[in-house]
């Protein structure tokens, strides 16, 4: 018999990247922007799935073989080990296509990847122990600890450090220009002026919020049989306390363990997951068109690294291509963490098919999501700010003024302060020598009067600038 030697380690295995099929891609992420999101093929595809499924039935067969779970179940040498833990690590793309063809008999894909893992130990020492692959569980044992894998990997290895880059990149603006004055809009007409490094630090700080929603996720996994009540592990081995058993496994995998569901784990922590990410993205959607808006307005120059052709006719332009791509693929993503949030919470009774199908969508959510992420960090780093432009709008508008004017009067007991300014303002252009004109009038003490007279609305911005330093502060 021949005995296994190789030494390797348990270390969680990447995916190997799938095989080119061969002819047109039916989607985008599989053929225009396949490079851009191919990270997340070596954690969401399904080659990486059965990798986690035989990862899962592997470490099962090791935590039986040496945690003396089960009466008479000779233990597994180190050599053993090192050898079962070798088979992910080398699901290579003739494992996955030696995969397909057993399901093609099997018709059904887990107990084809328990089959690929005895086939692994015909002819060793572990033939002996082969049987025990698969005990006790239900497909939705392996399933759901194999997905929980698959999601934090490709969450804290792929799209949570993409993601945080470009709130980096959000902030280090905001700092660059945090003092550049700019006019305010609310509801899309001139307001109390701002900075813009302020306006973006606030859009920094709601994705770093949500970031760090994201990164606190827990990743939830079940270990209990067909109804998730042990039966068949008491009817067989009555003896083990199979609860501390589950829990033990569950948790070595780096998983947090659930010990109360029916056959299929909740799904509860991915909505929540899956909600965190959509609100993310929404707060990136918002990001984009106000930046799209800045643009149109000239306060930001598409120059570096623009060598694209904004239109086949008019060749002065330079369109904002990047934030309208994540636009659209911040719509497509948040549409189907919606979906899944939705979906994967309901299960008909003890267990139905429903998450099995949505499930398989989760890479496609998170590939829109990485692909805009990768989208609007390329259309910043494209941007000057153009103080000019944002000074000319502030200069045309010195009505904004008002606000200041009538809140001094205000304090001083001035009568009908804002009606007064209304009566100026509304309606109205008013530049600096009408304004010092009317704040001549008011009978202001002279300090005050004076105060006002020199303020200008590239001036009248409170506390802007300052507060762009909120991002500097502890999180948490």
């Amino acid at each position: 018999m021949t005995r296994v030697t190789e030494p390797t380690t348990a270390d969680v295995p990447t995916d190997p990247r799938p095989a080119d099929l061969g002819g047109p891609a039916l989607g985008p992420l599989d053929g225009r922007y396949r490079r851009s999101v191919a990270p997340l093929a070596e954690h969401l595809s399904e080659a990486a799935l059965n990798r986690r499924r035989v990862h899962v039935e592997v470490e099962w067969l090791v935590h039986l073989g040496t945690h003396d779970v089960v009466p008479g179940v000779r233990r597994l040498t180190g050599d053993e080990v090192a050898f079962l833990r070798s088979l992910p690590l080398a699901f290579d793309a003739a494992a996955v296509a030696e995969l397909a063809e057993i399901e093609r008999v099997t018709v059904h894909d887990v107990k084809a990847v328990e089959y690929w893992v005895k086939r692994r130990l015909e002819g060793t020492s572990l033939a002996d122990v082969a049987e025990l692959t698969h005990l006790f569980c239900t497909s939705e044992d392996v399933n759901n600890l194999s997905y929980a894998l698959m999601v934090r990997d490709a969450v804290r290895l792929v799209w949570l450090p993409a993601a945080s880059a470009l709130a980096d990149d959000v902030a280090r603006m905001a700092h660059e220009l945090r003092d550049l004055p700019m006019l305010a809009r609310t509801h899309g007409q001139p307001a109390t002026p701002t900075t813009l490094g302020k306006e973006l630090a606030v859009l920094a700080h709601r994705l770093r919020r949500q970031l760090d929603r994201v990164a606190r996720a827990e990743y939830l996994g079940k270990f209990n049989g067909a109804t998730g009540t042990y039966a068949a592990h008491r009817a067989a081995v009555p003896g083990t306390d199979w609860p501390a058993v589950s829990r033990e496994f569950v948790t070595s995998l780096g998983l947090t363990w659930n010990p109360l569901t029916t056959q299929i784990e909740s799904h509860d922590w991915q909505a929540e997951l899956y909600a965190d990410v959509a609100r993310y993205g929404r707060v990136l959607h918002n990001l984009c068109t106000d930046v799209w808006t800045y643009i149109s307005y000239g306060y930001f120059a598409q120059v570096r690294g623009q060598g694209t052709v904004g239109s086949s006719t008019m060749p002065h332009k330079v369109n904002p291509i990047r934030f309208e791509n994540a636009e659209a693929n911040l719509e497509v993503s948040g549409g189907l963490f919606r979906v899944l949030e939705e979906t994967l919470t309901t299960s008909r009774l003890q267990r139905d098919l429903t998450d099995s199908s949505m499930q398989r969508n989760i890479g496609v959510a998170f590939g829109h999501s990485l692909l805009a992420v990768e989208n609007a960090r390329k259309g910043l780093a494209g941007l000057d700010a153009v103080p000019q432009a944002l000074a000319a709008d502030l200069d045309a508008t010195w009505e904004v003024l008002g606000e200041a004017v009538q809140s001094v009067m205000r304090v001083h007991g001035l009568p009908e302060p804002y009606e007064r300014l209304k009566e100026l303002t509304r309606g109205r252009r008013v530049d600096q020598a009408k304004l010092r004109e009317f704040v001549a009038g008011l009978g202001l003490p002279a300090d005050e009067a004076a105060r006002l007279a020199d303020l200008t609305p590239g001036a009248y911005t409170g506390d802007a600038a300052a507060l762009v330093d909120v991002l500097d502060a502890p999180r948490g």
